[in-house]
């Protein structure tokens, strides 16, 4: 049998729409609204999936008061 390795989410890369939501507070729907812009620099997209780079959307978050 297989062990699952799970992180913590401040410990992973790559975190999903729902994880982002949760660690930073912001809605779901904002969040789509902020990485559906074309030049976003913290989405990451595996096909449909949309993956916010923890780290860059930290940064992003810091540099700007868009919200």
């Amino acid at each position: 049998m297989k062990k699952e390795l799970v992180l913590p989410v401040w410990q992973k890369m790559n975190i999903t729409l729902e994880e982002a939501a949760e660690y930073t507070g912001i809605g779901k729907t904002k969040l789509r609204e902020l990485s559906d812009k074309e030049d976003c620099p913290f989405v990451l997209w595996n096909g449909a999936k949309r993956l916010f780079k923890r780290k860059k959307l930290e940064e992003y978050l810091e540099e700007t008061n868009c919200l």
